[in-house]
């Protein structure tokens, strides 16, 4: 049965970390005490929808929910120190903490240590997110207790919805490039002066001109889409700004 506790202290455990080839220990109340925290839970580092949504999305959004009063943003995991530096990096997480839960230590503590022999991974946790202040669990959000790995509630749009209802989210942006491009020089300019966040495809290391054609209609280069929108090169996407300045 899993285990709401909300009201409740979050378990006081040691968690083993590893920096700059150092062992570096933090207990609950170093990550805790005196902070308002974000957390999500996860069965494990590489799986394909911890990877592809549930670390991506929080890492888009951890900026969000620090102008929303939360101090750190935790991902916890049963695994160890090195699978999680290394899947950070693999994520570009940068704007999250990534916890190794080694021997599951915290997750039994939340009621959430779970057996998934039938995957080969032993014991680990149940998907869940919760928000936590000074140490308290203010509110959790746990995926229903059915067969496989739902991931229904534990998202972070679900937990800023939370925080602020009707926050701005940040815009989805994609560039794609080639080097050399002047005008794609440009682009990434504009977009970084209006402070917009964005992520660059570079041409035939990250895509090809087929693969430009396919969702654009186009081959030239810049081709910037914002939130599933082709907007066009440098001078659509000024145009683009200069409407949403005058809004």
């Amino acid at each position: 049965m899993l285990t709401n506790r909300e009201g409740k202290s979050v378990p006081q455990v040691s968690f083993r970390t590893r920096r700059d080839h150092h062992w570096i220990d933090l207990t609950s109340d170093d990550l805790f005490k005196g902070k308002t925290v974000v957390v999500f839970s996860l069965p494990g580092a590489f799986t394909p929808t911890c990877s592809s949504t549930h670390v991506p999305r929080y890492n888009q959004l951890a900026t969000t929910f620090k102008k929303h009063g939360v101090d750190d943003v935790i991902c916890i995991s049963v695994n160890d120190a090195f699978v999680m530096n290394e899947w950070k990096r693999e994520q570009q997480a940068d704007n999250l903490r990534l916890l190794p839960d080694g021997n599951g230590h915290f997750s039994a503590g939340m009621g959430m240590l779970v057996d998934k022999q039938d995957l080969g991974f032993g014991k680990r946790s149940w998907r869940y997110s919760m928000l936590v202040k000074d140490g308290i669990i203010e509110k959790m959000f746990i995926e229903p207790d059915l067969p496989g790995d739902p991931f229904e509630v534990s998202d972070a749009d679900t937990m800023l919805a939370h925080i602020a209802p009707g926050a701005d989210k940040p815009l989805d942006v994609t560039v794609f490039t080639r080097e050399g491009c002047e005008f794609c020089v440009r682009s990434k300019g504009m977009l970084n002066d209006a402070g917009i966040e964005f992520e660059e495809m570079v041409l035939n290391r990250d895509y090809s001109e087929a693969n430009l054609r396919a969702v654009s209609g186009r081959s030239t280069v810049p081709g910037v889409f914002i939130d599933g929108e082709f907007i066009g090169g440098a001078e659509e996407l000024e145009r683009y700004l200069a409407r949403d300045i005058a809004a």
